[in-house]
């Protein structure tokens, strides 16, 4: 059985930061808010949406069972149980991927997310994807719909919990990456911002991106006055 110390290293030390197409984070936090404050209202959108993403990845690592089972352990979030990984190089990962996603979140910049579940041969095999939509002008109130969007992202999570029993296993060895997709306003200025030292956004190659003839599997949609967001999943016809 391979070490998973060596295992995670090695993907991290590989992995890389996409551009056109990159990844979040998650565990919500409750803004009381009136109008009258002075608040950067696209700010608190990042700051949900990416505790979101941090939770909904290492559950579809879990589910997918791209690491053993044994790096996850059973946490509660939105009011649900959770699987979370406790291997320190891959939560960083995937920390600094959504620390450096989280701008574009802000300024309404990303337009997907996506999860990619890659076979040995770095061919992607499945691909969840997160689109998120942000209305021209938020206005966030009252805790009231704050806690109105943790029980839409509770059934997000729900839906990713069960998943496996419409998607077909992955054969094994897979590994993972995040891409995000950006408007194209956004992409002049990307290779030139870095949150993170040593963590550049760069293009994502074509064959981490092209995947002949996928399925398209929906699995939940939510509508809030301060976003909107469809998960699906686009999965290979033949994956061996």
């Amino acid at each position: 059985m391979l070490n998973i110390s060596l295992l995670i290293l090695n993907f991290t030390m590989k992995i890389k930061r996409y551009l056109y197409i990159y990844s979040l984070t998650t565990s919500c936090k409750f803004y009381r808010l009136s109008i009258a404050q002075d608040l950067n209202f696209g700010q608190v959108v990042a700051d949900i949406l990416c505790e979101f993403l941090e939770v909904a990845i290492h559950l579809i690592l879990y589910v997918r069972e791209v690491y053993p089972s044994g790096i996850f352990q059973k946490k509660k979030k939105y009011n649900v149980p959770v699987q979370m990984s406790c291997h320190p190089e891959l939560n960083q990962y995937i920390q600094d991927t959504l620390q450096c996603v989280k701008p574009l979140i802000e300024k309404n910049d990303a337009e997907k997310v996506a999860v990619v579940i890659m076979d040995k041969e770095h061919h992607p095999v499945e691909r969840f994807v997160f689109e998120i939509s942000q209305p021209p002008l938020l206005s966030i109130s009252s805790d009231t719909l704050l806690s109105h969007v943790e029980q839409l992202l509770r059934a997000f999570i729900l839906k990713i919990s069960v998943c496996d029993a419409v998607l077909n296993s992955n054969p094994p060895g897979c590994s993972f990456t995040v891409l995000v997709h950006t408007r194209e306003a956004a992409t002049r200025n990307m290779e030139k911002v870095q949150v993170i030292k040593d963590f550049p956004w760069i293009v994502a190659d074509e064959q981490e991106v092209h995947m002949p003839e996928p399925r398209l599997i929906p699995l939940k949609t939510m509508t809030s006055e301060i976003v909107k967001m469809q998960l699906y999943v686009e999965e290979r016809a033949q994956k061996t």
